[in-house]
């Protein structure tokens, strides 16, 4: 008997697996829908500690506006960054900033792309890490007051078969940019950037790719 067809029904058998189970519980994609009815995008999908903390924060002070339209730039430098996502790659990407002083920023991606927009405060830490929106989305305008001292920034993971490619714009108080990907961490000095705060975050590495909902 040929093993053609054993072979083709068993790689026919691991594809389907990891569109019903791998994917949903590693990365939240649940393109079938029987991921969520088995409860496998909760494993990807936790209680976000950071979301909630993000959330009350926002509820008191004016952290995140966000536009449908571009808006007008913020008093500072301006910085511009561009990076290609290959299918399911993630990059974090972070500025340097002082507590108080506003940047406005738009981002868009050739497609959709997942996304957390958080800030770590030197004072704290990883323990103390705020979100301000966790969703998907292909482009975002807003203004952003950080409410502390710290890095502030984005995650984004490419949920898509294709490779997408993402552009940064950002105007404001920023005094360095970070990124962290699969490669490591990189420093980016902004041109004009005055000097700013110096301090590290206690604890802090690349956000695990999976970790953001896809919002769906």
């Amino acid at each position: 008997m040929s093993k053609a067809p054993i072979i083709a029904g068993v790689a026919l058998a691991g594809a389907a697996l990891a569109v019903l189970v791998v994917l949903p519980a590693e990365t939240g994609w649940d393109p079938t829908g029987v991921g969520g009815a088995l409860g496998l995008t909760e494993i990807a999908e936790p209680t976000n500690l950071e979301l909630e903390r993000g959330m009350a924060r926002m509820e008191q002070e004016d952290v995140l506006t966000l536009s449908d339209t571009p808006l007008p730039a913020s008093p500072g430098v301006t910085d511009v960054w561009e990076y290609e996502l290959m299918p399911f790659q993630s990059v974090e990407f972070k500025y340097t900033m002082p507590a108080g002083q506003p940047m406005t920023f738009h981002w868009e991606g050739s497609d959709t792309l997942a996304f957390d927009m958080h800030a770590h405060p030197f004072d704290g830490g990883e323990d103390v890490t705020e979100s301000y929106g966790v969703d998907s989305a292909r482009e975002m305008y807003g203004v952003y007051t950080p409410a502390f001292t710290g890095i502030h920034g984005w995650f984004w993971e490419n949920r898509t078969m294709d490779n997408v490619t993402l552009r940064l714009e950002a105007s404001g108080a920023m005094t360095k940019a970070t990124v962290f990907s699969s490669a490591g961490e990189e420093d980016r000095p902004l041109e004009g950037a005055a000097e700013g705060p110096q301090g590290a975050v206690e604890g802090h590495t690349m956000q695990s790719p999976g970790d953001t909902p896809s919002g769906d």
